[in-house]
Formats: structure tokens, sequence, C-alpha cells
């Protein structure tokens, strides 16, 4: 007799709280999200507290009732759930389920040669870029890119009549040189600046603007500054690329494929070069309206949220052994959401 087709049906999906903004996005996928929480929300167990209207599909449970939870897959998301936290909350029977990771970030102590912390043929690593797929070794295990998907709120585009670059990093001069602390530190000599995000007012910053709330108020700015070095491919640049604004950052990791040079915004490695593209559009509101319009016609199809989505169901589904359910099922979260 033929094999039967698997049948198509809403998975449920084991995972934790790293990223809030990514976890956000992730909510869209038609899947039915657990995460564990502990007393006092410490980093990894925040469940779905924050900024963010969470829908229905994302459930909270208690970190010592995980191992009793009826799961399909288990979504990992850092070293010290994989490691740690996997021996000790899930069971014998959870530890044998399909397993995902998830990474967020290109490898640190090496660009080359680092090896990543699963190295399963049976475990699918995840990776948010194509850049960071090329820099890990990650031995046996299989990897996939799931790029990102965002969307911003309805009827917030781009103006940009605050003549001034907006630069949005968390912990900026916590983090240093890898997220361009020096950068908007010389540059702040050439051309007006204002920075935002988690501890900016350490460096001078406005402090931390609500996530849901960013687009429309990076929408007001002329530019935006991407001043980071090295890492993952910021969600704010794609989100700031969907609402129309132009972008000028270093011409590093996935930022060379983002941003097209000269059609949606500008991207060197001289930093000199880089202050002065950002005066270019400063000086010049119909270049910068222009840039920003062939940004968000990129970015509306790389990184739109049903694409995103979509990839996320197909791949859960395919390590689960089933169909994945349709995107835009109810549980879809509302953008504008608190």
């Amino acid at each position: 007799m033929p094999a039967t087709a698997p049948t198509s049906r809403r998975l449920r999906v084991l995972t934790w709280h790293v990223h809030g903004s990514y976890l956000w996005y992730l909510s869209h996928a038609p899947c039915d999200f657990y995460v564990p929480v502990k007393p006092g929300r410490p980093p990894g167990y925040g469940g779905v507290a924050g900024w963010w209207s969470w829908p229905p599909s994302m459930i909270e449970v208690p970190a010592d009732e995980v191992a009793s939870l009826d799961v399909d897959v288990v979504l990992f998301q850092s070293r010290q759930h994989w490691e740690v936290d996997q021996e000790e909350l899930l069971s014998p029977a959870q530890r044998r389920l399909p397993r995902v990771f998830l990474e967020h970030d290109p490898p640190r102590e090496s660009p080359t040669d680092t090896r990543h912390v699963v190295d399963d043929p049976d475990v699918t690593v995840v990776h948010v870029t194509h850049f960071n797929d090329l820099m890990w070794d990650c031995g046996r295990s299989p990897t996939r890119v799931i790029e990102h998907g965002v969307v911003v709120p309805d009827g917030v585009r781009y103006t940009g009549e605050v003549e001034r670059a907006l630069v949005v990093v968390n912990g900026l001069g916590r983090r240093g040189r890898r997220l361009g602390a020096d950068v908007v530190e010389r540059l702040r000599g050439d051309v007006p600046l204002d920075v935002v995000g988690m501890w900016s007012d350490e460096v001078g910053g406005l402090g931390e603007v609500p996530p849901p709330a960013l687009p429309g108020f990076a929408a007001r700015y002329r530019v935006f500054l991407n001043p980071i070095r090295y890492t993952s491919l910021g969600l704010a640049v794609c989100e700031a690329m969907q609402v129309g604004m132009p972008i000028v950052g270093l011409a590093t990791t996935e930022m060379v494929t983002a941003v097209e040079h000269g059609v949606s915004g500008y991207l060197e490695t001289d930093v000199q070069r880089l202050g002065q593209r950002v005066r270019q559009l400063l000086d010049d509101p119909d270049e910068a309206r222009e840039l920003g319009r062939a940004a968000r016609r990129s970015a509306l199809v790389r990184f739109g949220i049903d694409r995103f989505a979509r990839d996320w169901a197909e791949l859960l589904a395919e390590v689960a052994g089933t169909r994945p359910a349709p995107v835009g099922v109810a549980g879809t979260p509302s953008r504008n959401g608190g």
C-alpha cells in the first residue's frame, strides 16, 4: 500500500525568550509556542512579557512544568539552553523529539574557524543570514537560512523631516567596537545624529524606544545610520527599510546584500566616507526619499512577514514529519499592539 501523506496541523513548539523582537515576529508562524518562565523572569525565561501585544498562540509555562508538556518540536535559541537547560528542564522523551537550534549571531571567537555547539546530523541549525551560515562551522548538522521577516504599523512611512541621522543599537557603550561605538563617537563631530536603544543614555543617547513604536519614531529622521562592524543583520535595519528610510552603513556582513549601494542607501568601509554619505543625504532630501523608496521596495519582498512565517512553518513541519499549517490562520498578532 502507498505511504500515507503527512497531514497538515498546527504544531506545538517549545522555545525560549532570547530576543524579544525576534520572538514576536516568530509568533506570526502558524504554530503554538510554549515559552518557559521562572520567578523574576531572568534572561531566557522572560516568557511573553515586554512591549509587544502577544497573540494567544504564545503560551507561558512555568519552567518546572516543561517536562510534562506534550510538544512536537523543541526550538533552542542559545548555547545555555542547549548545553544546560535541556538536561535540567526536558524529560528524556522530550530530548528525543525533533530539535532545531536557531543561531542568531555570527561566530565570535574566530570568524571562520569556530565550531558550533551543535554538531548533530539530526538537529538542524537555522541561521538568520547567509553570512552567518557561511562563517559558522556546524560540523555534521544540516543548516538552513531563514532570513528576517518584519512588518511595520499601517500608515507609518518615511517623512525625514528631522535633519539628523538615527542610530539604533542596544547597549552600544557596553558592546564597544563590534557594534561600532567608536564609529559613532567619531562621526558625532561631523554629522548630527541621535542614538536610541537600551542603555543608549550611557553614550549620550535618547534611551530606549519601545520596539512597537520604533518604526514610527525612526521614520521622522532623514537617514538611518548603521555603524555595526560585525553582527547579524539588525531587525531595526529591516524595519527602517520597510518604512522607506535610506540606509547608510558599514560594508560588512549581510549588510552588503541587504542594501544596494547607490540604490537603497550607501555602504562604506571608510568611516570618513561614511560620514560624507550621511551629510550628502542630510543636505539632499530628494535623494534621501528616492533611496528610501528603493529600500522599501526591496524590503517588502525580501523581508516580508508572510515569507518569514511560511519559511518557519515549512521547516518545523519538515523536522516534525507533518505538512505545514497555512500562514495567516487565527492567532496572528497585530503590529500596533502595546
